[in-house]
């Protein structure tokens, strides 16, 4: 019965990080340093675990199918902005290829670049069109306007998972005009940033940003994504979607985490400067990153090897040998609690 199975699921699919467990060598009661999926390492905000903790209690119902209960904490926190919701970052991009992509039709992706991009597109049926990045990972604009012109949509992670690098106002802002469809603008990182895009919305009716609540929020286990879209694209999106795949408990957490600002902060003062440290203090050559992780230039060896030979230390990373386009002699780290970032220099340094 295998030949059912459609061809672009047969080979390939995202691959995950790799897990925690206990070190291969060494003591078994070792503690793990996570630093594999760019999470952020301290628990939710007590007010979101508060609030999580009140909605389970109406968890018999259905959730509100327009989770308004977040829309509202969204608005109040950005202003008067069109929002739409998704299971995580990913529900959202599913559910805008589902609302705009015909099959055949083109998606345009900057590459190398988060995976799901590409497997979302083809889920869709579409032909996805992979544009390189420059040699130091900033984005070829005129190849993207030119590969977007007939696209649907143009993808662009900024900062870039995983090379960590922000792209300019400007540029983006060439991109819209040059493009013929939409540009969505994955913001997954774009606390650590220090940059805003939000003012493009007021001028730009093709222009999608998508944020996520897994990173600088710390409730990644609770997947809620969200999108700034415009005003025009908003009834279709609710049309296309899934009925009710944001759950209340998730909806009411991530409302209340809006209202803790000291605990994004406190991550983001960590992560600020966490990168610093691992510029000045690692052996190998790390690249300069506005996210919450370090894309490190592992050569001669392979990202795959260094992974290995972390993990039996007791420290997870991610290879970056499935990403497109990139070679295979980096990793990425993402910025844990100390104690884990200080057993990463020191173990990579040990190499």
């Amino acid at each position: 019965m295998e030949r059912l199975v459609r061809s672009c699921y047969k080979q390939g699919g995202y691959v995950f990080a790799k897990k925690a467990g206990a070190p291969a060598h060494g003591e078994g009661d070792m503690r793990v340093a996570r630093l594999a999926s760019n999470e952020n390492p301290e628990p939710p905000s007590p007010a979101a675990i508060a609030a999580a903790q009140a909605a389970i209690l109406g968890a018999n119902r259905y959730p509100d199918e327009r989770v308004d209960v977040l829309v509202s904490a969204l608005r109040a926190h950005y202003g008067e902005y069109t929002f739409v919701t998704g299971v995580g970052m990913d529900g959202v991009i599913e559910t805008l290829m589902r609302t705009l992509v015909d099959p055949g039709e083109t998606v345009a992706v900057s590459t190398p670049t988060f995976s799901f991009y590409g497997l979302a597109g083809q889920a869709q049926g579409a032909k996805v069109i992979p544009v390189p990045r420059r040699a130091d990972f900033s984005v070829d604009t005129g190849a993207l306007v030119r590969a977007g012109k007939d696209a649907k949509i143009v993808m662009l992670c900024t900062p870039n998972n995983p090379t960590g690098n922000a792209t300019p106002v400007k540029d983006i802002q060439k991109v819209l005009e040059g493009i013929g469809g939409v540009l969505f603008l994955d913001n997954a990182y774009i606390e650590f940033s220090g940059i805003d895009y939000l003012p493009l919305l007021r001028k730009y009716e093709n222009l999608v940003i998508g944020r996520t609540f897994s990173k600088v929020h710390s409730l990644a286990g609770l997947r809620i994504g969200y999108a700034f879209v415009p005003a025009w694209l908003q009834p279709f999106y609710l049309r296309a979607g899934t009925p009710f795949t944001v759950n209340s408990v998730s909806a009411a957490a991530a409302a209340a985490a809006l209202t803790d600002k000291g605990h994004a902060a406190r991550y983001i003062t960590q992560v600020t400067a966490w990168r610093k440290r691992f510029s000045d203090a690692l052996t190998y050559p790390v690249l300069p990153s506005d996210a919450n992780f370090v894309l490190v230039d592992v050569a001669p060896h392979t990202s795959d090897e260094v992974v290995e030979k972390l993990a039996t230390r007791g420290v997870l990373v991610r290879s970056c040998r499935s990403f497109t386009g990139l070679d295979d002699h980096y990793i990425r780290v993402s910025i844990g609690e100390d104690w884990e970032n200080e057993r990463f220099v020191r173990e990579l340094n040990a190499l």
